[in-house]
């Protein structure tokens, strides 16, 4: 099931005891955000200290690795790769060990300008550890040549260096600093937890280990956590609230509150809008699981329809399935999803999905609703057409992987074999999330950035 795979994510604690233990449940949270390595890295004046690997997080961690880690400050951090790659040297947080003191890096997101940065660091003697773009960071950083342990001054201008999609966590022996690109296109949420502080990707974690949220990080913002509190300071004051719309349509569990906004709530909005934007006669309306199921709600709700659970999500699939024979590849859907056959036989269904990627998935869904007996499937997009490239840790970095890049919406009916299809507008995201500004650039191709290579490069040379 080829679709959007998720990006990483990040969980910082200030100030309680026990911080990695906090830390891996935090990560557990965000796990949906990454699954192929994570990593913890804890102490305190005494020194830092790093677990990490590849998997899961309940894979990677145990009681013997977690007691290990000790200390009232952490970072950590789930990831799935994107600039760099996989390997266990991309694994984050990165712990960097100096002179003047020891910090760590956990960083969601990609930096756009990365290539050009390291060419320039290496020119002038930065040895690299690992192929990621976040390391570029940590180097900015002792570049700022203050000969010193992370400061405000130095994150400040390595953060005006960089251009692209970040949050960022730093962390030293006695504060972390909290970072958010200036145009807002990663999340970043602080809480309070006895007496202390903690940060995180989404604030689904913040319920996990009973945190309160306090608010979010502002784009262009860095936010120092220490023994004084809470200390804001701007870094940029050309800044924009342009959230990626991915995180409100498929990345962000549906629990999570994302710039005072509620996932499942805009979701199940879209779904809503989809309907009136897109009505159609039909028995039933069906989600595909997880991430759809919002909006299909919205959907059923909008229309007056009867919400049914026609697909059924086998969720003791691991990450990978071994497919030796091209057979048992095209049986692989069938692994992952099936459809009731007593609840679809014989009506008229309308499928609803967060978002069309490279269509295989859309194409085998509404062929396994068919031959369970559905007289007709119309597909409903919670999203409008992807079209563009995202170079902003999102894996979908050529035109080649984007069906609807090339392809009018009848096109795309007749690929995935539905008997309608229709998307939703660009007008409704910002609806539904009460917003005035988004990035939409995967629909549109309107990038708050400048790319540093030409877009129908992109095609050419994979990512960047």
């Amino acid at each position: 099931m080829n679709g959007l795979n998720e990006e990483c994510g990040v969980f910082g604690i200030w100030g309680v005891p026990d911080a990695a233990n906090l830390t891996y449940y935090g990560l557990h949270a965000l796990q949906h955000r990454g699954q192929e390595g994570c990593g913890i890295v804890a102490g305190g004046p005494s020194g830092l200290k790093r677990v990490k690997g590849e998997g899961l997080v309940m894979e990677v961690f145990d009681e013997e690795r977690l007691a290990s880690l000790k200390g009232d400050i952490a970072i950590g951090h789930v990831r799935y790769s994107t600039t760099g790659g996989g390997g266990l040297e991309n694994v984050q947080p990165f712990l960097f060990r100096h002179h003047t003191g020891d910090f760590a890096l956990a960083h969601n997101g990609n930096l756009v300008n990365y290539a050009i940065l390291r060419k320039s660091l290496e020119d002038s003697g930065s040895l690299f550890q690992s192929s990621s773009d976040s390391e570029v960071l940590a180097h900015l950083i002792k570049k700022d040549g203050t000969g010193s342990k992370p400061r405000i001054f130095s994150i400040v201008n390595a953060l005006n260096a960089v251009e692209g999609a970040f949050a960022v966590l730093i962390m030293t022996e006695n504060r972390i600093y909290a970072c958010r690109d200036r145009h807002g296109l990663r999340p970043l949420s602080i809480g309070r937890l006895d007496g202390g502080y903690v940060v995180s990707s989404e604030t689904c974690a913040f319920d996990v280990i009973g945190a309160e949220f306090i608010r979010d990080v502002e784009p262009g913002e860095i936010v120092t956590i220490d023994h004084h509190g809470l200390r804001s300071r701007k870094y940029s004051a050309d800044c924009r609230h342009a959230m990626c719309a991915m995180e409100y349509v498929y990345f962000a569990r549906p629990d999570s509150d994302i710039d005072g906004r509620n996932v499942h709530g805009f979701r199940k909005e879209t779904g809503r809008i989809l309907y009136e934007e897109a009505p159609v006669q039909a028995d039933i309306v069906v989600g595909v699981p997880d991430s759809s199921l919002s909006a299909a709600m919205g959907y059923s709700e909008a229309a007056g329809l009867p919400y049914e659970m026609g697909l059924v999500k086998n969720k003791y699939i691991g990450r990978t399935f071994i497919q030796p024979s091209q057979a048992m590849r095209e049986k692989g859907v069938r692994m992952k999803l099936s459809a009731v056959r007593s609840i679809v036989s014989g009506k008229r269904v309308v499928l609803v999905d967060d978002s069309i990627v490279r269509g295989t998935t859309s194409r085998r869904i509404v062929s396994l609703l068919r031959e369970a007996g559905a007289s007709e499937v119309h597909l409903r997009i919670a999203s409008p057409p992807i079209k563009m490239p995202c170079f902003y840790g999102v894996d979908i970095s050529t035109y080649d992987e984007l069906l609807c890049a090339d392809k009018t919406v009848e096109e795309a009916r007749q690929a995935v074999g539905a008997d309608s299809l229709a998307f939703l507008s660009e007008e409704a995201l910002f609806r539904a999330g009460s917003r005035t500004d988004l990035c939409l650039a995967c629909f549109n191709g309107k990038y708050p950035t400048a790319l540093y290579q030409p877009v129908e490069d992109a095609n050419r040379d994979g990512k960047f």
